[in-house]
Order: structure tokens, then C-alpha cells, then sequence
């Protein structure tokens, strides 16, 4: 995994559960320029600091060797880097209580769940091809609890 997926493997973790740098900095007793700099994709981390930081997510770090043609196919998934505002939205009360509604009604935990829905929304906003707004991330959040928690009944692709 490359410096920039890293960084937004951790930035993804850390605004999933609401967490500013300066707290998860904390719990890993490490410094904030340290840790927001790894989110930024600079620096060079010590395995000792990514397991502290694992740690302080509440996850864990993992070390895998692949070949080049293992590395050069990966996963197809990959992360998207999370907009400002988008990770501002992931620390909000609605954020957290919108996920927390879905979770229930997916079954699902929400932590997790969150990591997923704020990669869905950076990756919506793409398509866009555009810097989104705060009133764009809550409309786009809104459409994803509308389709989770009320799902159309019936297969109505005749609709479309």
C-alpha cells in the first residue's frame, strides 16, 4: 500500500467513527502533525506507530507482501480520498445518528457501516466531477437512509 492509500485508509477510519486527528493523536500518544501528515500521505511511519494508531481506531494494522502481479491487480476496491467537508459531515450528530438508524435496520455495526457510507458518498460526489458543498454531502446522506431504511417494495424495473 502506497503513502496516499494509507493516509486515506486512516483518514476513512478515524472520520467513520467521528474522531478528530487531535483525539486519535491522543489515544496513540503520538503527535497531531504526525498524524495528520500520515493522512495526508507524507511522512515515513514506524511500524510501531501504525499499530499504535491501529490500536487507538480500534482496529489493527496487518502487513502483507504481494508480488507485483498481485499488487498490480489489487483488490479493484481501493479507498477514495474524503473531502473536507465530507469528513466534517462524518463528525456530525446527524452523520452518526442517520448511520446509527441504518445500522439498526440493516443489522449491521455502525462503525463499519459508516467507514462504508462515507467512501460511498466520496465516490458518488466523482461523479460530479466537483468540489461538493455541505447542503450536497446532507442531500446525498438523506437519498442513501431514504433507499436503506424505505426501500421501494416490488420489482418496479418496468419504471425505469
Amino acid at each position: 500500500m502506497d503513502r496516499k492509500r494509507l493516509g486515506q485508509r486512516l483518514r476513512g477510519l478515524r472520520a467513520a467513527q467521528g474522531r478528530t486527528v487531535a483525539t486519535v493523536a491522543a489515544s496513540a500518544g503520538l503527535s497531531v502533525p504526525y498524524v495528520a501528515n500520515l493522512e495526508n500521505g507524507r511522512g515515513n511511519p514506524t511500524l510501531d506507530a501504525l499499530n499504535r494508531i491501529a490500536e487507538a481506531l480500534g482496529t489493527r494494522a496487518t502487513i502483507r507482501f504481494d508480488t507485483e502481479e498481485e499488487s498490480a491487480a489489487g483488490d479493484g476496491a481501493g479507498s477514495v480520498a474524503l473531502p473536507a467537508g465530507l469528513v466534517r459531515l462524518g463528525r456530525s450528530g446527524r452523520f452518526r445518528r442517520d448511520v446509527r438508524a441504518m445500522a439498526v435496520h440493516l443489522d449491521e455495526d455502525p462503525v463499519a457501516l459508516a467507514e462504508r457510507v462515507l467512501d460511498a458518498l466520496a465516490r458518488l460526489a466523482l461523479v460530479t466531477g466537483r468540489e461538493l458543498g455541505e447542503g450536497d454531502w446532507v442531500r446525498l446522506l438523506d437519498a442513501l437512509v431514504l433507499v436503506a431504511v424505505h426501500p421501494v417494495s416490488g420489482d418496479r424495473d418496468d419504471d425505469l
